[in-house]
């Protein structure tokens, strides 16, 4: 029988390592990998018969200006793209194209020496590199990185005459041992979805244009060619400093949920005019838009677009991300990261939020049935304290005298969020007493530093709403969980799917409930779940009453433009046909999304 030990190491061993670099642009990507490496080398050697120099002559002039027509159409392509001393680098390629010294030595290696055209360039190339980087001036040390650059230019048109591999037009992460400005792009002039290299600075030309252009890059990561291949599946974060090779499947799919879409950069700008916090609709009322996110480039964007509160940020890649158990110090890190790309958004933090079913041996040792009935969120947190301790440390640390705020999922019942209290006091207490924390300022409580709210999403919860409110901070209506829940409803089963696509009027009820008890005991509440990217489902959650929606920033754009369009009176009365509790929650007022943010 396989231990869950030993099924950790085999899933790890297929996996692939984790490895860090340095970041360059900051960015999200996922992508089979290409490499890029050892051209020039390649090249080294091959010699031909005196009655062939004529003709490689002339390849060697058709290459050069093939050369130098991407090059011009590259120019033209980044035009109002990058800043005009940006683009001089691309003017600086072109002379090398027509420099003297470069195109006398290759000819000279093929008529003196009779060498194949591309171990010709090759030498140049090398011979160049060699003298450049010697000498102590950065500015040489660049142009043998710039002629290196023109170099596999050249010898990529000689491949293409040929007949030989062209680059893939598909979305790749390039992999390759330095950073080069001819590998960034396509030959259409689209850049490469990521860029991964072993060697590297942070001065380069290249870099300056993976800055730039915004693409993913990260430099001097250790290993890199000895641990990935053509093909493989990678995961780069390069906000966090890091590539998986080979990541299982429900890793990939999480990253590929919070990957944003082409054109949404341009669109975040637009966002950034509107009042997100009081976004008015057609009807009169406001709605609270605010984010959710899971990692560095999502906080970005939502801060790209304004919001004013991440209102749940999850926490659960840096933990499954790695086959062990992060450090005090990597989590610490990754929440400063989190409040400094925030750029002053309010942010709230929500628990490790897992079960056993998601296979991590370091997480959950121990093997359900029925995961998500088991020891989820919460529960895995209390009977795994290590854990949640050290979470509560690295928080505490990296908030420091901010305000923070703490979501614990999967809520049942007031003692678990009590005790999560009694724990971080106790964590903060310790601290303290060891200096690494300032005393003052750090209070429990909504009207101290340290807020700590439930996430509803366990149908009993809403049975004694009064109680919680009493002992948590916040509430935050985790959507999907909750219908799945409630619903008894799979959405992996094709044939219950469809009661979880629109809200179920069981579900509509018990968010009227939730409302009606929160505003009675003044708990700020949210909403969020990847159904609210859908506007005709987030509208009609809007007619419980709910009107702070959470969402990822991906959805900022749609559900801003629906909800401006809105009537929110149209969609109360839809929930009201459907329950019988949309009119009574107007008459108690929920339906005034002004006094509600008053209280929240």
């Amino acid at each position: 029988m396989q231990t869950s030990e030993t099924a950790g190491e085999a899933v790890a061993a297929a996996q692939g390592p984790v490895l860090r670099g340095i970041q360059v642009a900051a960015g999200l990507v996922v992508g089979p990998a290409l490499r890029k490496d050892g051209e020039l080398e390649r090249a080294s050697g091959g010699r031909i018969p005196q009655d062939q120099v004529t003709a490689e002559l002339n390849r060697f002039r058709t290459a050069l200006e093939r050369s130098r027509q991407q090059l011009l159409e590259l120019r033209g392509h980044l035009e109002g793209k990058v800043s005009k001393d940006e683009a001089r680098v691309l003017d600086t390629h072109l002379l090398y194209l027509k420099d003297s010294a470069f195109v006398n030595d290759v000819e000279k290696q093929i008529l003196e020496h009779g060498l194949r055209l591309d171990a010709a360039v090759s030498k140049v190339v090398s011979d160049f590199e060699r003298i450049f980087k010697l000498v102590e001036s950065e500015r040489l040390r660049q142009g043998a990185v710039d002629l290196r650059d023109v170099g596999i230019r050249v010898l990529r048109n000689l491949e293409a005459d040929e007949g030989g591999p062209s680059a893939p037009r598909e979305h790749y992460i390039l992999v390759a041992r330095e950073l080069s400005i001819v590998d960034m792009f396509h030959l259409d002039g689209a850049h490469v979805a990521g860029i991964v290299v072993e060697e590297g600075g942070l001065a380069g030309h290249a870099a300056v244009f993976a800055r730039s252009m915004g693409i993913p890059t990260l430099i001097g990561v250790k290993g890199l060619l000895d641990a990935v291949q053509d093909g493989d599946a990678l995961l780069l974060d390069a906000g966090e400093g890091l590539v998986r090779v080979r990541p299982d499947e429900q890793l990939l799919a999480q990253y590929r949920a919070s990957a944003p879409a082409a054109g949404d950069e341009a669109a975040f700008d637009g966002l950034a005019a509107l009042t997100l916090d009081t976004l008015p609709t057609a009807g009169g009322a406001e709605v609270r838009l605010v984010a959710t996110c899971g990692n560095l480039p999502e906080v970005a964007q939502a801060a790209r677009a304004g919001v004013a509160e991440i209102a749940l940020y999850r926490t659960e890649l840096l933990f499954v991300a790695e086959p062990a158990l992060p450090g005090l110090d990597s989590l610490r890190a990754h929440y400063e990261a989190v409040y400094a790309q925030a750029r002053g958004a309010r942010v709230t933090f929500r628990l490790l939020s897992v079960d056993s079913g998601i296979g991590a041996a370091h997480l959950a040792p121990w093997r359900e049935p029925n995961p998500r009935q088991g020891r989820a969120g919460v529960r895995l947190l209390l009977a795994q304290e290590t854990i949640l301790r050290r979470q509560l440390q690295a928080l505490l640390l990296a908030s420091g005298q901010r305000r923070l705020r703490i979501a614990v999922p999967f809520v049942l019942d007031p003692a678990e969020v009590l005790e999560v209290r009694r724990i971080a006091e106790e964590e903060r207490a310790l601290l303290v007493g060891q200096g690494l924390l300032a005393e003052s300022g750090l209070e429990f409580g909504s009207s101290g530093s340290v807020e700590v709210g439930a996430v509803l999403e366990v149908p009993g919860a809403l049975f004694h709403l009064p109680a919680l409110a009493a002992v948590a901070d916040f509430f935050a209506v985790h959507l999907d969980s909750l219908a799945g829940q409630l619903l008894a409803a799979d959405r992996q089963v094709a044939e219950l799917e469809p009661m979880l696509r629109t809200p179920h009027p069981a579900l509509l009820a018990a968010l009227v409930h939730t409302v009606e008890v929160a505003v009675a005991h003044r708990a700020p509440l949210s909403v969020f779940g990847t159904s609210l990217d859908d506007p005709e489902v987030a509208w009609l959650i809007a007619g419980t009453g709910l009107r702070t929606f959470a969402v990822a920033p991906r959805a900022l754009v749609d559900l801003a433009r629906s909800f401006a369009e809105a009537d929110l009176g149209e969609a109360e009365a839809a929930v009201a046909a459907q329950t019988g509790a949309g009119a009574r929650s107007r008459r108690r007022g929920t339906g005034n999304g002004r006094a509600r943010r008053a209280r929240g």
